[in-house]
C-alpha cells in the first residue's frame, strides 16, 4: 500500500493525529502566522483542490508539473506552492520577479541539478509576480522546466495569456484561483481570533457581533488584507483595554480607514471594467453603467480615458438614433476639463446615464466598417472625372469636372449623377436600422 503524496487530501481516518506544528516566528504578521499548514485548511479554492478537481487529482497521483497560479491577491497562491513542495518532500525555493533576475534563476537551477543528481530530490521554484519577468528572463526557465529538475510554480495577478510567454505557457498548467467569498473570509478570521498558538487566542480577544462580517466584506476577497486589518484592530483594542480586549465597530473603523479597491490601470481588470461599462450602456442599463463607472473612478482611473470611450460610444452605439448624443458627450468632456476632480465625476455620471437611456443605432458603425473593408481590399480607386475640380486649362482639357451637375439646381436637390468610383458604382454602405 502506497503512502498518499498529500494525506490531507484523503478522507481523514478515525483518531488520526494532526501533523506536528511547525516552527514559527511569533513576531511575524498575523497573516503569515495563520498561513494554512495543509491543503485541507485552504479555503475558497475547492474548484481546484476538491475531490475530482484538476489540481487536487494531480497532487494525489504525484504527477507534479510546472504550473501558473493566476488569481487576485490574498487567495492562497504562495500557500499552495509551499504546500505542494511540502507534500512532495521537495526543496522549496522562492523568488520574487521584482527583486530577482536571470542570475538567480541559473543559481537555483544549478543547485537543483546537484540535488537531483545526489538523491533524486526535486526542487519546487516559486516565482511570485512572474508577469514582471521580461521575455528573456522567462526564456531562462525553459531548459530547466523541460529537464524536470525544477517544478516551476509561477504566481500572477495578471492574465497569463498576455503576460507569460507562449513556450512557458505550453509547458505549464494554468490554474485560476477565485477571490474568497465572505463566508470563507469569516471562517479565516474566526480561526485567527480563536487560535491560541498562531492567532489572537492567547490575548483573550473577542469581537462584537457583526465585526468579523464587516471586516470580511471590506477585504474584497483578500485573506491577507482581512488578517492585516484584524491584527491592527486587535492591537488598538488591546491598547485600550489590555485585560478584556474587544474589537468594536469603532475600533474596526479606525483600523480600516478607507477601502483599497483592487484595480490595475494597465492590467486586465482595467479592460474588464471598461468593457462592462460599454456593454451596460449598450444594453440601456443605467444602474449597471453607473456602478462600473464608479468602480473605475473610485479606484483612480483617468476620467479622460473613460470620457474618450463614451464619446466613441455616442457614435458607435447611439449614432443617428439620437444625433444630440455626440454633442452631449463632447460637452461633458469640456465640462470635466473646466471643473476637474472631484466635481467632474458628476459630469461622467450624467453622461453615462444619458447614453444608457438614449435610443441605440449602430448603423453608422456598420457602414464605416464596410467602407474600411473596401478601402483595404480594392485599393485607391480613382475619383470620377466629373467630381474633380478643374482650376487649370489642362485639367479642363483632360475632362476634369465634365458632366458635373450642381445639386442645388436640381429638382429635389439631388442630381442623377454617380459619386462612387467606377469599380464600386453599385456598392451600398449605409443601411437604415
Amino acid at each position: 500500500m502506497t503512502t498518499p503524496l498529500f494525506p490531507d487530501l484523503q478522507p481523514p481516518l478515525p483518531g488520526q493525529d494532526e501533523p506536528a506544528p511547525e516552527e514559527q516566528d511569533d513576531s511575524a504578521p498575523l497573516a503569515d502566522r495563520m498561513r494554512p499548514r495543509s491543503l485541507s485548511e485552504v479555503l475558497g479554492q475547492e474548484h481546484l483542490l476538491g475531490p475530482g478537481c484538476a489540481l487536487g487529482e494531480m497532487l494525489r497521483s504525484d504527477q507534479l508539473t510546472s504550473m501558473i497560479l493566476w488569481g487576485p491577491p490574498g487567495t492562497g497562491k504562495t500557500t499552495i506552492a509551499r504546500l505542494i513542495a511540502k507534500g512532495a518532500k521537495a526543496r522549496f525555493v522562492e523568488l520574487s520577479a521584482v527583486l530577482s533576475g536571470i542570475k538567480d534563476v541559473k543559481r537555483v537551477a544549478e543547485e537543483a541539478r546537484r540535488l537531483h543528481r545526489s538523491g533524486g530530490r526535486r526542487t519546487v521554484l516559486f516565482v511570485d509576480e512572474i508577469h514582471r519577468f521580461n521575455k528573456a528572463q522567462q526564456d531562462a526557465f525553459l531548459p530547466h522546466v523541460e529537464s524536470g529538475r525544477i517544478v516551476l510554480v509561477g504566481a500572477t495577478t495578471e492574465n497569463p495569456s498576455f503576460e507569460v510567454i507562449s513556450p512557458l505557457l505550453s509547458r505549464s498548467r494554468v490554474f485560476v484561483l477565485k477571490s474568497l467569498e465572505e463566508g470563507d473570509l469569516e471562517r479565516i478570521l474566526c480561526r485567527a481570533v480563536e487560535d491560541c498558538e498562531r492567532g489572537l487566542g492567547d490575548w483573550g480577544m473577542a469581537a462584537e457581533e457583526g465585526v468579523l462580517q464587516r471586516l470580511a466584506s471590506f477585504a474584497d476577497g483578500d485573506a491577507r488584507q482581512a488578517l492585516n486589518s484584524l491584527e491592527l484592530a486587535a492591537q488598538l483594542s488591546r491598547a485600550a483595554d489590555p485585560d478584556r480586549p474587544v474589537i468594536s465597530m469603532d475600533r474596526l473603523k479606525q483600523a480600516l480607514q478607507r477601502r483599497s479597491i483592487r484595480y490595475d490601470k494597465n492590467g486586465e481588470e482595467h479592460y474588464n471594467l471598461i468593457s462592462a461599462l460599454h456593454k451596460s450602456m449598450r444594453n440601456s442599463d443605467a444602474d449597471a453603467a453607473l456602478y462600473w463607472l464608479g468602480r473605475m473612478l473610485e479606484a483612480g482611473e483617468d476620467p479622460r480615458y473613460i470620457l474618450r470611450r463614451m464619446v466613441r460610444f455616442a457614435s458607435e452605439d447611439v449614432g443617428l438614433a439620437d444625433p444630440a448624443a455626440l454633442g452631449y458627450a463632447a460637452d461633458a468632456f469640456q465640462a470635466y476639463e473646466i471643473t476637474g476632480l472631484p466635481e467632474g465625476k458628476l459630469h461622467l455620471a450624467q453622461l453615462a446615464v444619458y447614453l444608457a437611456r438614449a435610443p441605440k443605432s449602430n448603423a453608422v458603425y456598420k457602414a464605416y466598417k464596410r467602407v474600411a473593408s473596401d478601402v483595404e481590399t480594392t485599393g485607391a480607386q480613382p475619383v470620377p472625372l466629373h467630381l474633380r475640380n478643374a482650376p487649370t486649362r489642362l485639367m479642363k482639357d483632360l475632362g476634369y469636372s465634365e458632366g458635373y451637375r450642381y445639386a442645388h439646381d436640381e429638382e429635389g436637390k439631388v442630381a442623377d449623377m454617380p459619386c462612387l468610383p467606377e469599380g464600386l458604382r453599385d456598392r451600398r454602405y449605409w443601411e437604415e436600422d
